[in-house]
């Protein structure tokens, strides 16, 4: 009978180290899995977390722990990103990939050794042939997910094939008629061995059961009124448990699965069990504060309620294979998933083989779940512009999925400026775009008539929204604009976004980036350093920023009411806007027990005027719901709520301003809507793009923003903000000087008139 122990505890561990060590250190650091060793320096910033070789060891005591089998599996749930296992110093095995399960046959080393030495190289150093090398995200390195110790007879289900667990479900309906194929992959089974396969329902009833040879390892049920899985609504799961026997149960494979159809329609979006079933939810990252990527059960398990709270139904697992307990919660909690391998921002030729072993990987270890609709091929990966060979590496990834995986659809996530009749995004079965109109650039109405702009031109492309969002932080103002980082920018962005996204039925699904803050260690935005904050609940899940409120009030159906603003005490103004959301029809504020009147909103978004004077209480009713608030009337604005950029090159509010003329504060759109502006900034692009002809990368980047979606997204940038982002990522030294001494050419020319 199978044993899986963990191997988790008194861990040796050395960052500095230089070889394999032959015995078991004694001045190294003894450490616990799941473990990172970039927990601090992946989220500080600089962009300089430690990136190499690590090393891990420990001993198996086999006479007190490790239980007699014919055969032992070392399993590795994540070792982020490539990983060397030895055993008593001999080489046993090397893994390329962060994010997946994989295992090693260490039998013959923990069988002729007293006290078996087993050491863990893993390297998360940059190179060119191991995704991912360019993103927008920590990578963390480590064994940040458990270690297990597998221990199996001679006769056994399948350890060897890409980490999966050894059987294979699926569920096939025909005019409302359901029936069950069970697969099971067995090493050095015998004649004279059976397989015994039972389906049970959640509560353990058996619902039907075959004992057959056990060289019959594909065998198929009638189920009949077969429960079906429907969503966050119902997620009924059965569990198909098969036992390999000889006189007694030699081993043992279990998994959960649900019977759902799906499809995906151009004109009508989602249809989960043929019912429309519109897909609004979250994208999703695995780290939390000081604790990296090296997660607990119960951390994932809060990000879960998080999520559900919210009333999501869908989450875009991104950008890399998550935990199997995490993925399993999904089938629990009903969301519908988008799996996706790290092949992201730049392709890299020398990393194609990387590629499919990923998603062999990804496909094989999670093809039972229930709530995984979408093989994701990549995100961004057109950055630097499609090549053959990237387009190539598309379509034997996505021919790839199609063969291992029959029942599920393919999908990639496009960078936004990607032209709509590029040649990649016709690979997959259904696309997504990464959009950030009123963040980077552009403008929060420009959303919705692009996504109706592409569907004009391309009517029978399946088409969703895979990421859009801004940066919030604890900064707070009155007068909300894109690029202040503010909590109120974050939740009007998200109100105009919510209302374009929610109301076109042909958007197939929509994902926010991101639930979370997270670890950007190269990110210099927003006041705090090392970190995305584009999350709508911060990195420590401490505290939901309003705008987490707001896809409550859409999504929930559990009754609430919720104040904005409550980290927006002091105000300077005599009449303040209170913004209130809530799923319930109708809401009543009170100012210091007086009411100001009831509202009622069919976009779940209330909007009140209220008197600004000394200190006041502000309570809300809606039903049986109440939250309440404060504010406080001050004479001159709190520095406190105002962003102060670490290392900026300025602040917006350095910049010299006069009334009626432009400014590098002033958007490029409105400056090049006049010839002088137009003569300025001209010559100012014109250096940067010398600079950018330089380089394979760059100038390809160059290329792509001569897109009219470039161009519309450029246009809503301010020259300052533009600069300071251009700057950091094409590595161009903009000076201080050279700014103020473009806002004086700006200062001399008249604003157009709107």
């Amino acid at each position: 009978m199978r044993q899986v122990l963990e191997f988790n505890t008194r861990w040796a561990f050395s960052k500095e180290a230089d070889c394999v060590p032959t015995e078991m250190p004694n001045r190294w650091v003894w450490v616990n899995l799941p473990h990172t060793w970039n927990n601090i320096d992946g989220i500080d910033g600089g962009n300089d977390y430690y990136r190499g070789t690590c090393y891990y060891a420990n001993t198996v005591d086999k006479v007190e722990w490790l239980p007699k089998a014919d055969q032992y599996y070392l399993e590795f749930e994540g070792a982020n990103a490539s990983a060397t296992v030895y055993v008593n110093g001999k080489e046993l095995a090397h893994h390329d990939g962060g994010y997946s399960t994989f295992r090693v046959n260490v039998t013959e080393e923990f069988k002729n050794s007293e006290k078996p030495f087993v050491v863990v190289a893993v390297d998360n150093s940059a190179n060119e042939t191991v995704y991912p090398q360019m993103a927008d995200f920590t990578f963390y390195g480590g064994l940040y997910r458990d270690v297990k110790v597998v221990c199996v007879s001679d006769s056994h289900f399948d350890l060897d094939y890409y980490g999966a667990p050894g059987i294979k479900v699926t569920p096939k309906e025909d005019n409302g008629n359901w029936t069950v194929e069970v697969e099971v992959f067995t090493t050095n089974a015998k004649e004279n061995q059976t397989l015994t396969y039972t389906i049970k329902k959640p509560c353990g009833c058996v619902v039907a059961t075959k004992t057959v040879s056990a060289n019959e390892t594909k065998v198929e049920f009638a189920l009949e009124n077969a429960h079906l899985w429907h969503g966050v609504k119902d997620p009924y799961l059965y569990t198909c448990e098969v036992t390999l026997n000889d006189e007694t149960v030699l081993d043992n494979v279990s998994t959960r699965f649900g019977c759902r159809t799906f499809r995906i329609d151009a004109e009508e979006g989602f249809f989960l069990n043929g019912v429309s079933y519109p897909l609004h939810g979250v994208s999703r990252h695995q780290d939390r504060w000081e604790k990296g990527n090296a997660l607990s059960k119960e951390d994932h398990l809060e990000d879960m309620d998080l999520i559900c709270e919210m009333g999501a139904n869908t989450i875009r697992l991104a950008h890399y294979q998550h935990a199997q307990y995490f993925y399993d919660l999904c089938d629990e909690r009903g969301m519908v998933i988008w799996a996706e391998i790290p092949y992201i921002s730049k392709h890299m030729p020398t990393g194609r083989e990387n590629t499919i072993s990923q998603m062999k990987e990804l496909v094989a270890q999670n093809y039972n779940h229930a709530s995984i609709v979408v093989w994701g091929l990549s995100n961004e990966i057109s950055m630097q512009g499609s090549t053959p060979d990237l387009l190539e590496n598309h379509n034997i990834l996505n021919d790839l999925c199609h063969e291992m995986d029959p029942t599920r659809l393919t999908t990639i996530a496009c960078v936004s400026p990607t032209p709509i009749d590029d040649p990649y995004i016709y690979i997959p079965d259904v696309i997504s775009y990464n959009h950030y109109f009123g963040w980077y650039g552009g403008d929060t109405s420009q959303n919705g008539p692009w996504f109706d702009n592409f569907h004009k031109k391309n009517p029978t492309v399946p088409v969703g929204m895979s990421e859009y969002g801004c940066e919030a932080l604890n900064w707070h103002t009155s007068n909300p604009s894109q690029g202040d980082y503010t909590e109120e920018y974050q939740a009007y962005y998200h109100e105009e976004l919510i209302k374009q996204l929610f109301t076109r039925k042909y958007i197939w699904s929509t994902h926010v980036w991101n639930m979370f803050d997270f670890g950007a260690d190269a990110r210099a935005e927003g006041g705090e350093n090392g970190q995305n904050h584009k999350g709508l609940v911060t990195i420590d899940r401490k505290y939901k920023k309003d705008s987490f409120y707001a896809y409550k009030a859409w999504l929930s159906d559990d009754p609430f009411v919720h104040i904005c603003g409550k980290r927006y005490v002091d105000r300077v103004e005599d009449v303040t806007k209170v913004t209130v959301y809530s799923n319930q029809p109708e809401v009543e504020l009170f100012a210091n027990g007086v009411s100001l009147g009831k509202q009622t909103s069919d976009v779940h978004f209330f909007y009140f005027d209220v008197p600004n004077v000394g200190e006041t209480k502000l309570e809300v009713v809606a039903g049986e719901c109440k939250d309440e608030s404060r504010i406080v009337k001050v004479d001159t604005f709190n520095e406190a709520y105002r962003l102060k950029e670490k290392g900026a090159i300025l602040n917006w509010f350095d910049v010299e301003m006069p009334e009626g003329y432009l400014s590098i504060n002033d958007k490029i759109s409105d400056i090049m809507a006049t010839i002088q502006g137009k003569i300025v900034l001209g010559t100012m692009m014109m250096g940067m793009m010398k600079h950018m002809s330089k380089g394979g990368d760059a100038g390809s980047m160059a290329e792509m923003a001569k897109s009219d979606t470039a161009k519309e997204m450029m246009g809503g940038f301010t020259v300052l903000r533009i600069a300071s982002m251009i700057g950091g990522f094409l590595n161009i030294e903009i000076t201080k000087e050279q700014l103020l001494d473009l806002n004086k050419k700006l200062n001399k020319i008249k604003k157009p008139k709107k």
